[in-house]
């Protein structure tokens, strides 16, 4: 039997010179304690050393994958070819099963080959020569590096930490220009307040105030490049009349300085939109597809990462965004909310309002699909997706058009099974409740009854003797 044997150094082939030690697994290391006993045991056949901390990643890498690398593949054919009758054993069943695909060498993995590995890796220095302790370290420690390097697989396409920092910087961006807007809206209202009025677009409105500056200077300022002929005519019209007060020139320097931050924002802000688009189309593809850039950016962002937003059921990435809502319903036991940050989908979106539930949910359920196969998966097309996404807007196509229906008054069959919605009972005030006498027992309104019918009774019977009595004095 032949063992191959991995080091940081290189790979080294063992001839076992005693098979049947290997039969007793529990008392094999007893034969490992001296040198001179190990090498009774195994004898080194042959050592193929790496070159350099490149070759040996190579060959390290394409054994944690399960394949054989270069270096490995050419000390099989050289050595372990030539005595194919032989078994080899090895440490990794993985690997085995490539090799006996690959070269057609018959592999053994059992308890006794882990066990065999174990005590030649006790007396390695001795059992390979010409690999003093310093160097052997050194070079393991040096491949270790590599190797946890290789096992993150950072790949700058692949980074989902600049998602979540370019859509927290989108929205950042999106307050302060709406306060930059707003004061500038309000600082030139001072001056010119019909302008904003007119310009509804607050980047025209910026451009134009910067090109305009006092507003005498409309009537010879060309603001065609700006705005539509229509507006521009009501523009220098509304210059004419202004109900404005004058200001400096210094003011009006400030103003046209605010305009310019205002209009570089916006451009940056542009810039950063495409850039996060087609992030997100190299990073989460299907996810992109589904529920669109910014929705899938903001749900990678609040889950942490896109492998922490693949760990969520559907019913998570539903509400996802909703905390808030959720555990305050949770808490007053009134309903959960539906929706969280999907509801800005466009599918969500163009929804009537009473499906958008069965919708969200369906979209959710498709979504962690999509999450999961971006996140974990190795292809980077968007099928899955666009496949997905045709299905559920086929769905709200068949939701849509059976609401119309039953409006219209066809397919009575489909109105009979309405959900069941439980209709609280009206009840009637009982004012005997706000009474302050305190109620009888039965018992005693039992003998008042009695006591009321013989009294009537005695009533009865004074009245016929009475009238017994006149009848005889007649």
């Amino acid at each position: 039997m032949l063992v191959l044997f991995e080091t940081a150094a290189g790979f080294a082939i063992f001839k076992v010179l005693d098979e049947s030690k290997l039969q007793q697994v529990d008392s094999l290391y007893k034969d490992f304690e001296t040198p001179e006993k190990a090498n009774k045991i195994v004898k080194l056949k042959h050592f193929e050393k790496f070159q350099d901390t490149t070759e040996a990643l190579a060959a390290v890498t394409a054994l944690v994958e399960g394949k054989i690398g270069k270096s490995l593949k050419k000390v099989l054919k050289k050595v372990v070819a030539k005595e194919a009758h032989e078994q080899l054993a090895i440490s990794d069943a993985k690997l085995g099963g490539v090799i006996k695909d690959k070269l057609d060498l018959s592999c053994v993995h059992s308890p006794a080959v882990a066990e065999l590995m174990r005590c030649i890796r006790n007396q390695m220095e001795s059992l390979i020569p010409g690999l003093p302790p310093r160097e052997i370290s050194a070079m393991s420690l040096g491949l270790a590096h590599s190797l946890s390097r290789y096992k993150l697989k950072f790949s700058p396409d692949k980074v989902d930490t600049m998602i979540v920092q370019a859509i927290s910087l989108l929205d950042d961006l999106d307050k302060e220009l709406n306060n930059y807007i707003m004061r500038c809206r309000e600082w030139y209202g001072w001056h010119f307040p019909e302008l904003g009025k007119i310009i509804t677009d607050n980047l025209a409105y910026c451009k134009s105030v910067r090109k305009i500056g006092d507003r005498t200077n409309v009537a010879g300022s060309d603001l065609s490049d700006i705005l539509p002929e229509e507006i521009e005519a009501e523009v220098k019209l509304a210059a004419e009349i202004s109900m404005g007060t004058e200001v400096s020139e210094e003011d009006i320097s400030n103003i046209k300085h605010l305009c310019d931050q205002v209009i570089e924002i916006s451009e940056y802000r542009a810039q950063l939109y495409d850039y996060l688009k087609n992030r997100m189309m190299a990073i989460a593809p299907n996810l992109t597809v589904m529920v669109g850039e910014l929705v899938g950016a903001r749900l990678i962002s609040h889950a942490g990462s896109l492998l922490n937003l693949a760990k969520h059921p559907a019913s998570t990435v539903q509400i996802l965004g909703a905390e808030k809502a959720l555990f305050r319903a949770l808490k007053t036991r009134k309903d959960t909310p539906k929706y969280g940050l999907i509801y800005h989908a466009s599918l969500v979106g163009q929804t009537t309002a009473k499906n958008k539930g069965k919708i969200s949910r369906m979209l959710a359920a498709k979504a962690a699909l999509a999450i999961r196969y971006d996140a974990l998966g190795e292809d980077t097309n968007a099928e899955m997706g666009a496949e997905n996404r045709a299905k559920l807007e086929a769905r709200l196509r068949q939701l849509e058009e059976r609401g119309i229906r039953r409006i219209s008054g066809t397919g009575k069959a489909m109105a009979k099974a309405d959900k069941y919605q439980h209709k609280s009972e009206v009840r009637i005030y009982d004012p005997s409740g706000d009474s302050t006498i305190p109620s009888t027992s039965k018992k005693r309104k039992f003998e008042e009854e009695e006591e009321d019918v013989s009294t009537e009774k005695k009533k009865k019977k004074k009245k016929k003797k009475i009238k017994e009595e006149e009848e005889e004095d007649d």
